[in-house]
């Protein structure tokens, strides 16, 4: 008997895989942005028969209570394994005779089994999606098959009493179990779960009465799930719709960028006619016509920013400024007798007469002057830098004072920058502490 149910177990599994590799073919999701993991609990009914037929050892089978555990792993939108864990109990006796009307005389009245626990691992495929054209369904149904372990205590009640078929051991047996199920999605975590699973159990012990057929029970329950993780449920995603919308959109933006470009083409058109308006040029002087207002301009005139022929100013004859020796030794005489206040841009009376002298050769010759004051390192750099300056400034305003033109004087401070001495002795810093003037 045992070697029958191993054959029929690929043969099952095999039926099962071929269907979820045809569903495979459709497209599934990235699995990452999806709910893949999820915990269930049922309760239902167990019964020690299989509706689909075969040989019953009782003829009174009985429906007892039963409960059960699950894990789920959602591979594909199609495709997961299925971790379940069921207890109950399984009873069934002889005091209705068959539906045949024949009345079962075997030495077993009853039997009372206590299914310890069944522990299954089955592949359950999603059959299909209710609404084909919706990427999120509320309702799904799957079919489910598998293998695993019951381990039961059957209790057997005879003519001489009631007594444990096998003593106070646990029957261990290998079980198959094929189911059927429909789940509704109640929200994106939680989903009311109806299933019914027959269980083909390798063995003849389960009621605890030999016939030498194997036994088997049935398993119908309602139950909650729970989807464990972030995002919506990869087993109620519709691929098939989501690619169809995704083609609906591609199409639909592929339209809308026809149109712009179709638009954007009809725009380029006016752009390059309104440009060619505006660069038209009827008499070629470089000057658009819209902006001509001296259309008709002989070739090669010279023509200004509106077209109209150009002035051409008479010729500037510009003076050159000669600059003699003695004029440069009354530029080094005022330079040589220069004295300020101490750390002031305050020029002492004893400078006055030769800067007169240099006032009066500025007017007379009309020169322009430059004066860049200069200091030693005594101080901080912008001290220096300001006093230099004011100095300067000091000596300009000396010279306007004496009817020099301010136009043609230059006034600049460059501090302590450029020494033309040492400034470790007093002598060197008395040098740097000077005020140049440059005429040209």
């Amino acid at each position: 008997m045992k070697s029958n149910l191993f054959k029929s177990l690929p043969v099952v599994l095999a039926g099962l895989f071929a269907g979820t590799a045809a569903m495979a073919q459709e497209p599934v999701a990235s699995t990452s942005q999806f709910r893949t993991w999820s915990i269930g609990v049922n309760a239902g009914a167990l019964t020690p028969l299989s509706p689909l037929g075969g040989k019953n050892d009782f003829s009174n089978n009985k429906t007892s209570f039963g409960y059960g555990l699950y894990i789920k792993k959602q591979f594909t939108n199609y495709f997961s394994l299925r971790l379940d864990g069921v207890r109950g109990k399984l009873k069934g006796d002889n005091t209705e005779a068959y539906e045949s009307g024949f009345v079962n005389n075997s030495p077993v009245r009853s039997f009372d089994t206590q299914l310890e626990y069944s522990g299954t691992l089955s592949a359950a495929v999603n059959m299909f999606n209710i609404d084909m054209f919706k990427k999120e369904n509320a309702l799904q149904l799957y079919a489910s098959a598998g293998a695993g372990l019951a381990g039961y205590k059957p209790t057997v009640t005879t003519a001489a009493g009631t007594s444990l078929y096998a003593g106070d051991k646990t029957i261990k047996e290998l079980i198959i179990p094929v189911g059927l199920g429909a789940k509704f999605k109640i929200s994106d975590a939680v989903n009311f779960d109806l299933g019914w699973t027959i269980n083909f159990v390798d063995g003849d012990n389960l009621d605890g009465y030999y016939r030498g057929g194997n036994d088997k029970y049935n398993y119908a329950y309602a139950g909650l799930e729970f989807a464990i993780g972030k995002g919506k449920q990869l087993a109620f995603h519709n691929p098939v719709a989501a690619t169809y919308d995704e083609a609906l959109a591609a199409k639909n933006t592929a339209n809308a960028l026809k149109s712009d470009l179709d638009a954007q083409k009809a725009e380029n058109a006016r752009l390059r006619s309104d440009l060619n308006n505006l660069l038209a040029d009827a008499d070629g002087d470089g000057v658009a016509d819209k902006l001509d207002k001296c259309p008709g301009t002989p070739s090669g005139v010279v023509v200004d920013g509106a077209g109209c022929p150009l002035k051409v100013p008479a010729p500037q004859v510009t003076e050159k400024v000669i600059v003699t020796e003695a004029d440069r030794a009354v530029v080094k005489d005022a330079i040589k007798n220069l004295e300020f206040d101490l750390g002031k841009a305050t020029i002492r009376s004893k400078s006055y007469a030769s800067l007169n002298r240099v006032a009066a050769l500025l007017v007379e010759k009309n020169f322009s002057l430059k004066l860049a004051g200069h200091t030693d390192n005594t101080g901080s750099k912008a001290l220096n830098l300001r006093l230099s300056k004011e100095r300067a400034e000091s000596v300009k305003a000396y010279l306007v004072s004496q009817g020099a033109n301010a136009s043609r004087i230059e006034a600049t401070g460059y501090g302590m920058g450029q020494p033309i001495a040492t400034n470790k002795t007093a002598a060197g810093r008395q040098q740097n502490r000077r005020v140049e003037f440059t005429i040209y």
